[in-house]
């Protein structure tokens, strides 16, 4: 763990400040769930908070306590370096580096003349003035609890805070599923619910607003995997025809890669989304027991996260990008094979 410069943070916001708190590109439920539950938090100490994010996020987190007050970097340009010039100190929550949040935004930040604060469980952080950093932790959402906690301010977790912190920690987990899920997870998930959230109903707007044409793609992508035995992996690739054909909208593919997980006897998982608007195929790993995606994004697909979730790109063709990737899995036969679950 990292706590940098925590009493010195600690101090400087017994003073109401102008604060901004940003989350990552492409957004998901730990991002937007800390964002908001951190910016809920901070509104009730007394200071003046925004939440940026740099683009859109899926139609399932629409419902969060919050929401519509988010700027987006991408459509409200105006108004969210309006909020970073007047700003006292920018929180930077679920992404380790600034590049995370594409390159408009971050030539912006870079330009920032006041302090960053980092919230965030990502493996390898750039440094910045204030630190909290745990890549042992399930979720940046815990992170924030335990942030509150830190301030002896526990009983300030209304309904609202709750709501956007179980959100995160549910999304992260997989469902409370993954091996970061530990004991004092469950436990803060039980002050939550005893605080106000409503467990079933998150549940709900996360995982049971699908639209028939969401169920569709998942069908396609799932006649499209692939399972390769003698390495323990499966793949799946989804090209920008794939997603056409069925009115593709962002956060349909979320989840579908731990499908190819799911396959009796696989350790290693990868699913390849072709983004022709982007000029990339976005890559999504997970893994099970001792192999680390983390690090095998990182050596190969300019990426790179947790042990046993991470993220990459590459700007090659997905079919020369599949074939890239097959052709790595003979140096890690051996890993792949002794991994364990």
């Amino acid at each position: 763990m990292i706590l940098k410069n925590f009493k010195e943070l600690s101090s400087y916001l017994e003073t109401s400040r102008r604060i901004v708190i940003i989350g990552h590109k492409n957004p998901d439920g730990d991002a937007i769930g800390s964002t908001l539950g951190l910016k809920h938090y901070f509104d009730k100490k007394g200071h003046t908070t925004q939440v940026l994010m740099p683009n859109e996020f899926p139609d399932f987190l629409h419902w969060i306590p919050g929401v519509e007050t988010v700027y987006r970097f991408d459509r409200q340009n105006n108004q969210c370096v309006k909020a970073l010039s007047k700003s006292d100190i920018i929180f930077l929550l679920d992404f380790n580096a600034l590049h995370r949040v594409g390159d408009d935004m971050k030539n912006t930040l870079s330009k920032y003349e006041n302090d960053f604060a980092l919230i965030d469980h990502h493996q390898q952080p750039d440094d910045f003035t204030y630190m909290y950093s745990d890549t042992s932790i399930c979720s940046t959402c815990q992170m924030v609890y335990n942030f509150i906690e830190m301030f002896d301010d526990l009983d300030l977790i209304d309904e609202n805070i709750a709501t956007c912190l179980y959100t995160g920690i549910m999304t992260d987990t997989g469902s409370f599923r993954f091996r970061s899920t530990t004991s004092k997870t469950h436990r803060i998930i039980a002050d939550l619910i005893d605080k106000g959230a409503k467990n079933d109903v998150i549940h709900s707007n996360v995982y049971d607003a699908n639209s028939f044409n969401r169920l569709q793609l998942l069908g396609r992508a799932l006649s499209n995997l692939q399972v390769l035995p003698e390495y323990k992996t499966a793949f799946i690739p989804l090209t920008q025809k794939d997603k056409e054909s069925f009115n593709y909208q962002k956060g349909d593919t979320e989840g579908i890669v731990n499908y190819a997980l799911s396959v009796k006897g696989i350790v290693f998982a990868v699913i390849f989304i072709e983004d022709v608007e982007q000029k990339i195929v976005k890559i999504s790993f997970r893994s099970k027991g001792s192999f680390s995606v983390n690090q095998f994004a990182r050596n190969y697909f300019n990426g790179g996260g947790h042990d046993n979730a991470a993220g990459g790109r590459s700007e090659d063709s997905i079919e020369n990008t599949i074939q890239k990737f097959t052709a790595l899995l003979p140096k890690y036969k051996n890993e792949l094979m002794n991994s364990y679950e």
